[in-house]
């Protein structure tokens, strides 16, 4: 497969990913009374991940995502010339939909009360408050399980055609878990697609949703590769 091929499925996973999971909580969790809340945001990200494994996850091998793309290389699964062009293809594909997200949005009159446009924040742009330090280690830890979960169900090992599922549920359980807190990044083109439309503290903020997720990641790659590796005794 052509790397042209591979970044334009994973800027088509990403839109996805970002417009499914993004436009649930910008368009339907809020809506009194019959909203999706915390749970059914949770679950569209996770489907989200599930239908593109399926769709793409055999041309691009469906990373969708920055952090994903830097675990895999960690861990051995993952060639280094193809990082760049893969994560420029999940921050546009990122963007796209954000920017369509923004346009169905702003077309609506009760735009100014649906809050921050799924940005992710620390302090007072916590869901619930929580420190910088909090969402800090949040990040970290989901992200590392994330991947430890990636790298498990994608191992040779590992049954053949459940990945998706494995991968789609542990999505949904990090944002089940973390949404309270930072309102779950785990990915950096997710966090950078809704921020640049909401502008202001969320582009300030940033910055921690690309380290945090990066960091852990990376760790979880190294992690597992000594899993992988041969017992000499």
């Amino acid at each position: 497969m052509t790397l042209s091929k591979k970044m334009g499925a994973e800027f088509i996973g990403t839109f996805w990913l970002v417009l499914g999971g993004c436009g649930s909580a910008v368009l339907a969790a809020g809506i009194p009374d019959l909203g999706l809340g915390y749970l059914g945001v949770s679950l569209a990200f996770g489907l989200t991940v599930l239908t593109m494994a399926y769709a793409i996850g055999h041309i691009s091998g469906c990373h969708l995502n920055p952090a994903v793309s830097l675990g895999l290389w960690s861990g051995g699964r993952f060639s280094t010339v193809e990082i760049v062009p893969y994560i420029i293809a999940q921050v546009l594909g990122g963007i796209a939909a954000g920017a369509v997200l923004f346009f169905i949005a702003t077309n609506s009159t009760e735009f100014e009360s649906l809050g921050g446009f799924a940005s992710n924040g620390f302090g007072e742009h916590s869901p619930h408050g929580y420190s910088m330090m909090a969402v800090l280690v949040t990040e970290i830890v989901m992200t590392f399980m994330f991947l430890i979960i990636i790298l498990g169900a994608t191992d040779k090992r590992a049954p053949a055609g459940f990945a998706p599922i494995a991968i789609g549920l542990g999505l949904t359980l990090i944002h089940l878990i973390s949404i309270p807190v930072s309102n779950t990044s785990v990915n950096p083109a997710r966090s950078t697609a809704v921020a640049l439309f909401q502008g202001d503290w969320a582009l300030g903020q940033l910055w921690l949703f690309w380290l945090a997720p990066i960091v852990g990641a990376v760790l979880a790659g190294i992690v597992y590769r000594w899993f992988e590796s041969e017992d000499r005794y």
